[in-house]
C-alpha cells in the first residue's frame, strides 16, 4: 500500500522523476518521465539509467554521479536529452541521495523538467543573427565559426569575399550582433545597385538645394550607422571616384554630405563584402590598392556550397523548418532520392539557390515528404543528375564514411560523434545499424556494448 501511495504521488507531479538503486538500474519512473522521454515505465524499470535517459551530461558530468560522490544535491542543472523519437529536448535537472530508515544510502533520485517551450519563447524573443544561426558543420564553416566571435570583438574593418548566395550579409550581421556595437544600428548598402550620383547621396546624405529636387536635408547611411556597423556590399563594383571618397572616410572617419560646408565625424565599424576577387582587380588597376588594404584588415572567404556538400542535408532541414513556420505547413522532410539529387547538383547559386528550390517544393507539396516531382523541372527527369556524380548509392557511402570517421575520431563515443555530425544520438544508433558499421567493444565511456 505504501508503494502504491508513492507511485500515485510521483505520477501526480508535472516533472519527470526516476530513481536508481546502487547498481544504477532504474527502480521507479513516473508518468511525466514517460511523457518527456517517450519511454514507458515498463521498458525503463530494471535498465541502466544511461540506456534510458540519454542526457548530454551523462558521460562527462552526470548529475547523479556528482551527488553520490559529494553527498550534495544538484539543483537546476541544465542539459538536454534525446527522447525515444530521436528529438532533442532541453531539460532542467535536480538530484538527491535516497537513504533508508537507518541512514544507509540505497540509491538516488533525479527530477527533470521539459524546457522546450521556454527555449522556443527565448528564441522567438531574441530573434538575432549569431554564428549559431549560420548553418554548417563542415570543416570550412567550423573554422569560420571558431574565429567569428574574436573578429566581432576586435572592432577592425573586415572584408568578406565569397560567391553570390553564400550568406555574406548573414555573416556581417553575425559580426555586428556579437560585437560591442550590437545595441546600435546595422546598416547595409548594396553598392552595385545604384549609379555613382545616387550612391554618393545614399552614403553621405545631402543638404537642401545641393542639386535639383533636393528640397530637404537627407541623412546618409554612414550617419545612420553612427555608433554601429555599416556593410558596404558589392564594394568591388564601385567606381574609382567613389573608391577615393570611401578611402577618405576610412582614413579620417569624417563624412561630408553633398552641399555641406563642413565635414562631420562618424563613429562606425566598416564591413565590406564582394563576390569579386579584389586582389585580381587591384593587379588589373581596377581597384585602388590603398583602399583594398584599408578594408582588408581582416579577410574572410566564404566557401561555395559545392565545397561543403556535407552541409546540404543540414541546410535542407533548416529550410524545411523555416518554411513550415512561415507557411503554417507540416512537411516532414525530403525523400532519400531528393537528398541524392540535391547532393549531386553543382549549385551555382549556392545557399540561396537551395533555399529557392525548397521554397518552390513547398508550394507543390501538400504534406508528408518532398519528393522528386515537387522539385524544379530540371531535377525531375529520369536519370537527371545536374552537376552529376553522387547518386543514392554514393550518398549512402558518403554518409557511412562520415559516421565511421566521427566514431573513430571520438574513440567510439556515440554522444560526441552524434554532436560532431549534428544529429541526435538515436539517429546515429539507427544509422550505425543500417549501414552495418563496426564499432569498438567499448563505447568510449569504458563500458562494453
Amino acid at each position: 500500500m505504501e508503494q502504491q501511495q508513492r507511485d500515485v504521488i510521483l505520477d501526480a507531479l508535472n516533472e519527470g522523476v526516476f530513481t536508481v538503486g546502487s547498481d544504477w538500474c532504474i527502480t521507479a519512473f513516473n508518468r511525466a518521465a514517460e511523457r518527456i522521454t517517450g519511454v514507458s515505465c515498463a521498458d525503463a524499470i530494471g535498465k541502466a539509467c544511461c540506456d534510458v535517459f540519454h542526457a548530454s551530461i551523462c558521460e562527462d558530468a552526470c548529475a547523479l554521479r556528482q551527488t553520490f560522490e559529494t553527498g550534495q544535491p544538484v539543483v537546476n542543472a541544465t542539459a538536454h536529452i534525446v527522447n525515444n523519437q530521436g528529438h532533442r529536448v532541453p531539460i532542467r535537472i535536480s538530484t538527491a541521495i535516497l537513504k533508508d530508515r537507518n541512514g544507509q544510502v540505497i540509491g538516488g533520485v533525479e527530477s527533470f523538467q521539459d524546457l522546450s517551450q521556454v527555449e522556443q519563447l527565448q528564441k522567438a524573443l531574441e530573434s538575432r543573427y549569431t554564428f549559431e544561426d549560420i548553418v554548417g558543420r563542415g570543416s570550412a564553416m567550423m573554422q569560420l565559426f571558431k574565429v567569428l566571435p574574436r573578429i566581432a570583438e576586435s572592432g577592425s574593418t573586415v572584408l568578406i569575399e565569397g560567391p553570390s548566395g553564400t550568406g555574406k550579409e548573414l555573416f556581417a550581421r553575425a559580426i555586428h550582433n556579437l560585437s560591442p556595437r550590437r545595441e546600435k544600428p546595422f546598416v547595409a548598402v548594396n553598392c552595385a545597385a545604384l549609379p555613382d550620383a545616387l550612391l554618393e547621396s545614399e552614403l553621405f546624405g545631402h543638404k537642401a538645394g545641393a542639386f535639383t529636387d533636393a528640397r530637404r536635408d537627407r541623412v546618409g547611411r554612414f550617419e545612420r550607422a553612427h555608433g554601429g556597423t555599416i556593410l558596404l556590399d558589392e564594394i568591388g563594383d564601385i567606381s574609382p571616384a567613389m573608391q577615393m571618397r570611401l578611402l577618405r572616410v576610412l582614413q579620417e572617419r569624417m563624412i561630408e554630405p553633398l552641399g555641406a560646408v563642413h565635414a562631420k565625424p562618424v563613429d562606425i565599424r566598416v564591413l565590406a563584402a564582394t563576390n569579386k576577387d579584389l586582389a585580381r582587380l587591384v593587379r588589373e588597376g581596377k581597384f585602388r590598392e590603398d583602399l583594398y588594404y584599408r578594408i582588408r584588415v581582416i579577410h574572410m572567404v566564404l566557401p561555395h556550397l559545392k565545397e561543403r556538400r556535407e552541409d546540404i542535408p543540414l541546410l535542407i532541414d533548416h529550410f524545411i523548418k523555416k518554411f513550415n513556420r512561415l507557411q503554417a505547413k507540416d512537411i516532414a522532410g525530403v525523400s532519400t532520392e531528393v537528398v541524392a539529387r540535391l547532393m549531386s547538383h553543382g549549385f551555382p547559386g549556392n545557399v540561396r539557390e537551395l533555399e529557392n528550390i525548397i521554397e518552390q517544393a513547398f508550394v507543390l507539396c501538400r504534406g508528408g515528404l518532398i519528393d522528386l516531382h515537387h522539385l524544379p523541372p530540371e531535377f525531375r527527369a529520369e536519370g537527371a543528375n545536374p552537376g552529376g556524380g553522387f547518386g543514392t548509392r554514393k550518398l549512402q557511402a558518403m554518409e557511412r564514411h562520415f559516421i565511421a570517421e566521427a566514431l573513430t575520431a571520438h574513440h567510439g563515443n556515440r554522444k560526441k560523434a552524434a554532436a560532431d555530425l549534428g544529429i541526435d544520438v538515436a539517429t546515429l544508433y539507427r544509422k550505425i545499424k543500417g549501414h552495418g558499421i563496426g564499432v569498438p567493444d567499448r563505447d568510449g565511456r569504458g563500458r562494453r556494448r
